[in-house]
């Protein structure tokens, strides 16, 4: 099976680190967050990986050559100029079948080949992982009518939002909403997909789930890998 790995970012969140390593090369543990996503893609069949690069790409082609030291084929496809998270899509060649498409730096316990086959049952043309995050407000929150009369007073509210886990299938017609060398985000994706009159698909996860683009994320990830390891790498 094909996967897309996203790499090409500066990761300007993480900086000082990522003005020497690119984000997916950060290390968790004893190894770099992108070797973990590998190695699970892997383990669940997708072993034809192509790394979309731009931002210190030589390094990760040093990291990960050829893709065999993790049972893997591994090839690069490199931005000259940044296109976003969906413009590099459009740059990899061969997309003939299912493929997933994520980002380089996520630190999750999901199980991709039930995405897959949960994607396949709904007949979908795109399939994007979600994850429940909730959201606490420490005042209290004042909603108003048309009049600007009070409505209600909540103190303290906890709100909970469906939140993109930068994990999608997606099938190879979805190649005719991407044009070459233009930039396109995958939020922009879906709302064109949406707009074509095509359905996009919901797969929810409840397990593990942290993008380590934030010092405090990054920090909260080498925790926890040191303590459930197994969980991630099973």
């Amino acid at each position: 099976m094909r996967a897309i790995i996203l790499a090409g970012g500066k990761g300007t969140r993480l900086a000082p680190y990522t003005t020497v390593l690119p984000k997916p090369l950060m290390p968790i543990g004893e190894m770099p967050i992108l070797e973990i996503v590998i190695r699970q893609l892997q383990k669940k069949g997708f072993d034809d990986i192509t790394l979309a690069t731009g931002y210190l790409a030589e390094l990760l082609m040093a990291y990960c050559g050829d893709g065999s030291k993790f049972g893997a084929k591994i090839d690069y496809s490199r931005e000259e100029r940044p296109l976003g998270t969906a413009g590099p899509i459009a740059l990899v060649s061969n997309l003939n079948d299912t493929f997933l498409v994520m980002n380089g730096d996520l630190l999750t316990t999901i199980d991709y080949g039930a995405m897959l086959d949960y994607h396949r049952r709904r007949g979908a043309l795109a399939t994007i992982a979600c994850y429940q995050r909730d959201v606490k407000i420490d005042l209290g929150v004042i909603e108003a009518d048309e009049d600007n009369w009070v409505a209600d007073y909540i103190e303290k509210p906890t709100y909970h939002y469906s939140v993109s886990m930068g994990i999608y299938l997606f099938e190879p017609q979805i190649l005719n909403f991407i044009p070459k060398n233009e930039r396109l985000d995958l939020p922009e994706l879906v709302l064109k997909l949406m707009r074509s009159g095509e359905k996009v698909n919901i797969f929810n996860f409840d397990g593990y789930w942290l993008d380590i683009g934030r010092h405090d994320d990054y920090e909260l990830a080498i925790e926890e890998f040191a303590k459930h390891k197994e969980a991630f790498l099973p």
